[in-house]
C-alpha cells in the first residue's frame, strides 16, 4: 500500500511554540520547533505520515528530515530538521517568497518520494513570527529494502570519510601534544574556527566555497600562531605546569565556544554550495561529488603531512623536540620555534577538518566540541604523541561510529560503540595501538 505524507504548515502562536520547546534541548540541533527563535520571520513546517496513524487517528510525525530554504535568486537562507514531533521552524531574513525543499536522502528508511512528486514548494512569507505556511502533499511510497551488503558498503565508506576528517583533527592534536605535552581541551574550538571562517567568507562575503575554505585554512594557521604568541609561549616561559595549562585550555575552550554562539547564533546553517547532491554509483559504492572531494582532500593533506614529518628537516626537528626537548635544545634546535610551527600546523589541520565537516554536513557553533571526544579517543587509541597512531585510531573510531548502527547501536548514541572499543583496547594495551610502554614513577 502506497504511503502518503503531507508536508503541511500549521499556525502556531508564539506562546505555544515556546511551550512545546523540549527542555534541555541541545543547541546544536538544526533549527526546529525546539530551537528556532520565537521572534522575527519564520516558516513553520510539520511533516506527518498520513498512511501511518496512531490509534486515535493522528498521523505519526516524520522526524529527522532536512528542509532547506532558498530565496528567489536561489541563495540558501536557512535550513531545519524536523524534531520528534515532525516539526521544524526555519527562520528567514525578511518577508519575501521562498522555496522549501525536502532533502530526500534524510527520509527515514523505507520511505521515499513517489514518482513525479515534487520535493519543493514555494512559500510566500507575509507575516511576522512562525505563522507563514503553505500546505502541499508529498506522496511517498514503500521503498525497496536495501540489502545488508549495500548498507554495509555505504556505512564503511561513510566511516572512512568520517575517520579521515577525525584524522585531520587528531593529527593536529597529536602534533601539539607531542611537542608541548599539553592536552588541549580547546582543540574542538579550533575545528569550529575553520568552519565558521569558511562560512563567513562563503555566505556573508559571497566567495565560492573552495576559495572560502582555502582562506579559512590559512587563517586557522594564523590563529594557531596567535594563540601560541599571546597565551601559550608566555605561560611556558613562566614555567607554568601542564596541569595548569590544561585548565587554561578548558577555560579558553568555553570562552571561544560562547563567542562563536554570540557571533554565529545557535542555529545550524549550510554553505551556499554543495548542500544537496545526488550520489553516483562507483561500482560497489555510491558517493556524491562533495564526498569524493572530501576523501581526496583529506588523503592528500594527511599524506603530505606524514611525508614531511618523516623526510624533511622541519619534521625531524619536530620529532626531536617531541622525543626530548632538553636534548633538542642542547643540540642547537630552537625549541620555541618548533613548538610555534607545531601550533601553526596543528591548528591549520584542525581548521581543514572543520571546513570538510561543514561541507559534509552543516555548520554549528558546537560542531568541534561534539567532535572533540572522538578526537581524544582516536589519539588515545592509537597512542599519544604518534602521528601513525592518530591515523589508525581515527579510522577505527570512524568505522565504529558509522558501522555500529548496522549491528544494533541506536543512531542517536552511535558514538558510544566507538568509546566502548576504546575502553576494551586500552584494557588490553594501555599505551594504545602504537604507543610505547613507559615506566611511571
Amino acid at each position: 500500500m502506497a504511503l502518503m505524507a503531507v508536508l503541511a504548515a500549521i499556525l502556531l502562536p508564539v506562546a505555544a511554540h515556546a511551550a512545546d520547546a523540549t527542555p534541555g534541548a541541545s543547541p546544536s540541533a538544526s533549527p526546529s520547533a525546539s530551537t528556532a527563535p520565537t521572534t522575527g520571520t519564520a516558516i513553520n513546517v510539520l511533516l506527518t505520515n498520513q498512511s501511518d496513524k496512531a490509534a486515535d487517528g493522528t498521523a505519526k510525525p516524520i522526524p529527522g528530515v532536512t528542509l532547506n530554504v532558498t530565496d528567489e535568486a536561489g541563495n540558501a537562507v536557512g535550513s531545519g530538521v524536523t524534531d520528534a514531533k515532525g516539526r521544524a521552524i526555519i527562520a528567514v531574513p525578511a518577508k519575501a517568497t521562498y522555496k522549501v525543499t525536502l532533502d530526500e536522502k534524510t527520509l527515514p528508511e523505507g520511505i521515499a518520494l513517489g514518482d513525479g512528486t515534487a520535493d519543493s514548494v514555494t512559500v510566500a512569507v507575509r507575516l511576522d513570527g512562525p505563522n507563514n505556511f503553505a500546505a502541499f502533499p508529498i506522496g511517498v511510497q514503500a521503498k525497496a529494502t536495501t540489502g545488508f551488503g549495500d548498507k554495509l558498503s555505504d556505512s564503511i565508506v561513510s566511516g572512512v570519510k568520517f575517520g579521515l576528517i577525525v584524522a585531520l583533527a587528531a593529527l593536529g592534536l597529536s602534533l601539539i601534544f607531542g611537542t608541548t605535552g599539553l592536552t588541549n581541551f580547546a582543540h574542538g574550538e579550533l575545528i569550529t574556527f575553520g568552519a565558521l571562517v569558511a562560512y563567513l567568507f562563503n555566505v556573508t562575503i559571497g566567495l565560492p566555497v573552495i576559495v572560502a575554505g582555502v582562506i579559512a585554512v590559512i587563517l586557522s594557521g594564523a590563529f594557531g600562531w596567535l594563540q601560541d604568541a599571546v597565551l601559550w609561549r608566555p605561560l611556558r616561559k613562566r614555567g607554568t605546569g601542564l596541569i595548569a595549562m590544561m585548565i587554561v585550555s578548558i577555560g579558553l575552550g568555553i570562552f571561544l565556544r560562547y563567542v562563536y554562539q554570540y557571533l554565529f547564533s545557535s542555529e545550524t546553517k549550510p554553505f551556499s554550495d554543495y548542500t544537496n547532491q545526488a550520489r553516483r554509483d562507483y561500482g560497489f559504492i555510491r558517493l556524491a561529488d562533495k564526498e569524493v572531494a572530501i576523501l581526496l582532500i583529506a588523503i592528500v593533506a594527511i599524506t603530505v603531512v606524514c611525508v614531511a614529518m618523516m623526510t624533511t628537516r622541519f619534521g625531524k626537528a619536530m620529532r626531536a623536540v617531541s622525543d626530548n626537548p632538553a636534548l633538542a635544545a642542547s643540540s642547537g634546535l630552537r625549541v620555541d620555534g618548533v613548538i610555534r610551527n607545531a601550533w601553526i600546523l596543528g591548528t591549520l589541520l584542525s581548521g581543514l577538518a572543520g571546513v570538510l565537516l561543514g561541507v559534509n554536513s552543516q555548520i554549528n557553533f558546537l560542531m568541534g566540541f561534539k567532535l572533540l571526544l572522538l578526537v581524544f579517543a582516536a589519539v588515545t587509541l592509537g597512542g599519544l604523541g604518534t602521528i601513525w597512531g592518530a591515523l589508525i585510531g581515527s579510522m577505527v573510531i570512524g568505522l565504529m561510529v558509522e558501522v555500529g548502527p548496522l549491528f544494533g547501536v541506536p543512531s542517536s548514541i552511535k558514538e558510544v560503540g566507538a568509546l566502548i572499543v576504546l575502553i576494551l583496547v586500552l584494557l588490553v594495551r594501555p599505551q594504545g595501538i602504537l604507543g610505547r610502554r613507559e615506566r611511571i614513577g
